[in-house]
């Protein structure tokens, strides 16, 4: 590698806002808040809305879309067309 035209690769704590979960990586985002972690070290800490704890892909918690709701809203703003020949 170059030296100097890296940026600066550093341990980073990870927080979901919605679980409260957190993840120790390495990241070259800064941050001014800082957490100490389970090993004694103080490192940067960054609040994500996101993570694979709250995601609901990766939680299994996917959510239904209402179709037939959409289907019935479509039809009211439209109206059924004819479905003869042309």
């Amino acid at each position: 590698m170059k030296p100097g035209i890296h940026p600066d690769y550093h341990h980073v704590v990870f927080r979901d806002a919605s679980t409260g979960e957190q993840f120790l990586t390495r990241s070259t985002i800064t941050s001014e808040q800082t957490v100490e972690w389970s090993d004694g070290n103080s490192y940067p800490l960054v609040v994500v809305e996101v993570s694979s704890a709250s995601h609901p892909f990766w939680t299994g918690e996917q959510r239904l879309m209402d179709t037939a709701g959409r289907v019935e809203k479509f039809n009211r703003k439209y109206g059924k067309r004819a479905t003869g020949p042309r």
